[in-house]
């Protein structure tokens, strides 16, 4: 009986210790079991002129494994503001991206100070205890002397590898976890788009098994200089960009910056962007090989079915489309519009889903995917993961988002064009340029069983109107703000205003063509009071 009572204490601890390893296994479980998060993001690949169309393998491993939305835009069509709206979940009007230079804030140190801290991958690190991986392009300042250099390595990465600069293929130098790494060009060992995809697999071998991962890869292509693999040289040799109702034609009742395009354009310029147009789908080879490499070595780890992995673009692209002969920045849906595919836990395959969703709602997606809540963060979207796991019908999800843009100029004439004049900028030889001063627009894109629909204002001294209706006219031949109900421009108006004023959950109010929407003309901003009255004499 002694013997029974002195053993008693040590088999309550005993008893202790094995119920709490069991609390703490199961702990261990549940965390264990967190979903892995893959976002492959491209440079520069379109939708609307078949971007898609080289990547087989993709559409195969991604698209048809799980969800492609065909209705994916982004906030702004220029590579540096839209990679702050997916990094952060927010508006250009409050990320202050405005443009590709270190003086638009891309990749500067007030950005540093404002916003990196708290963009989805900080708070996936941070608050989710997720270990984080980044391989590409990041924004195109990164690495300037002035923002830090490539020692600066952004809050939220535990494994950093951040190319210098805009997109190349050879010659470039890489900030792997802030030291720098210089590559030259031989293919074997520097082509990009094959150093992101080992350099991804290495970060799948020999990360912890012990927590979740997020990797985010961003590749060059199809960006310029459009360099391709050798292997993939002599590829689509005969291709041509395609011939749509707007390519080759002028946009007659757009703005002006539209209207100066040479139409119709010259053989050498069609036959240049033909040229380029092939070489755009050369590069995109070697992304459809890496991501083959990723989602294989996944499936092999035993990882594939606990992992969600996203594919999408930052920006749209044209390829003489009104006569505008290569670039993005333009309001329409060549350039606004983007790949999204998605596969994961709970998506089930070969789905196709028309809900408007928009370069915002990525990082509050990854952040509900990770079980973190979006509404303590400033985030401008929501989270979409409710519609990749069926739980969300179209009459309650979002019926419009805001597009925003602001234009680049130069100070001086180019010699070249010197009939231009100052204010303009990207300009071909045959003078036709893809951006100037005053191209600053803001656009609501509707999209609602009852409205397709683009109402956009140019800030100019005209406030220039363009309005389409897209189920009519695809491809934006046409602007009807002449002929459209001015009753229905007045709301769009005031819609307009709305979301360029909003901030968080302020940005997710319902759109004008939502059953829930209430619209009061007396409800209007003073910031915007003298673009009301401007607008309103245009409509007279």
């Amino acid at each position: 009986m002694a013997s029974a009572r002195l053993l008693q204490p040590f088999l309550f601890s005993f008893l202790l210790i094995c119920v709490t390893l069991l609390v703490s296994s199961e702990v261990f479980a549940k965390s264990y079991k967190r979903p892995n998060i893959v976002l492959i993001l491209t440079d520069d690949l379109d939708i609307t002129n078949g971007g898609l169309s080289p990547l087989t393998k993709t559409k195969k491993l991604i698209g048809d494994a799980g969800i492609s939305f065909t209705n994916a835009f982004v906030a702004s069509p220029l590579c540096c503001p839209s990679r702050a709206s997916i990094l952060t979940g927010k508006y250009p009007h409050n990320h202050h991206v405005i443009n590709n230079t270190l003086e638009g804030n891309c990749s500067s140190k007030a950005w540093q100070k404002s916003e990196e801290a708290n963009t989805f991958p900080a708070l996936l690190k941070t608050h989710a205890q997720y270990q984080t991986f980044f391989a590409g392009k990041y924004l195109n300042q990164y690495g300037h002397s002035e923002a830090g250099g490539v020692e600066h390595v952004p809050p939220g990465w535990s494994y950093w590898i951040g190319l210098e600069k805009n997109s190349k293929y050879y010659n470039y130098t890489l900030s792997v976890n802030g030291k720098a790494v210089k590559h030259g060009a031989d293919y074997s060992k520097d082509y990009l788009t094959d150093v992101l995809a080992n350099m991804s697999l290495d970060f799948l071998q020999y990360k912890s098994n012990f927590q979740p991962f997020f990797m985010m890869v961003s590749t060059p292509a199809p960006h310029s200089p459009w360099t391709a693999a050798p292997q993939y040289h002599d590829q689509y040799n005969t291709t041509k960009a395609p011939r749509n109702p707007n390519f080759n034609v002028h946009g007659k009742d757009k703005h002006w910056l539209i209207r100066q395009a040479k139409t119709p354009m010259s053989n050498s310029s069609v036959q240049f962007l033909d040229d380029a147009f092939r070489k755009r789908w050369r590069t995109l080879l070697s992304v459809d090989d890496l991501v083959e490499k990723i989602v294989k070595r996944l499936e092999i780890r035993g990882e594939l079915d606990n992992t969600y992995i996203f594919f999408t673009s930052d920006n749209g692209y044209h390829t003489g489309q009104f006569s505008l002969p290569l670039d993005k920045r333009q309001l329409y849906e060549f350039d606004i519009r983007v790949p999204l595919m998605v596969r994961g836990p709970n998506i089930k395959p070969n789905q196709t889903s028309q809900m408007l969703v928009a370069n915002v709602d990525l990082g509050p997606t990854i952040l509900d995917i990770a079980g973190y809540d979006v509404n303590n963060t400033k985030m401008d979207g929501t989270s979409f993961l409710p519609v990749m796991e069926g739980k969300i019908n179209r009459s309650s999800w979002r019926t419009d988002f805001l597009v925003e843009y602001e234009g680049e100029g130069s100070n001086v004439s180019d010699p070249a064009c010197p009939l231009l004049g100052p204010g303009v900028s990207e300009c071909f030889p045959d003078c036709v340029c893809e951006d100037s001063y005053n191209n600053t627009y803001a656009c609501v894109r509707t999209i609602a069983p009852s409205a397709n629909l683009q109402y956009c204002e140019f800030d100019d001294n005209q406030v220039f109107v363009e309005v389409y209706n897209l189920t009519a006219d695809p491809f934006q031949l046409t602007n009807i703000v002449s002929t459209i109900d001015k009753e229905v421009l007045e709301k769009m108006n005031h819609r307009l205003m709305m979301l360029q004023s909003c901030s968080g959950r302020s940005c997710r109010t319902p759109g004008v063509y939502d059953t829930r929407y209430k619209f009061d003309p007396q409800q209007m901003f003073s910031s915007h009071s003298w673009r009301l009255g401007r607008f309103r004499q245009t409509m007279k």
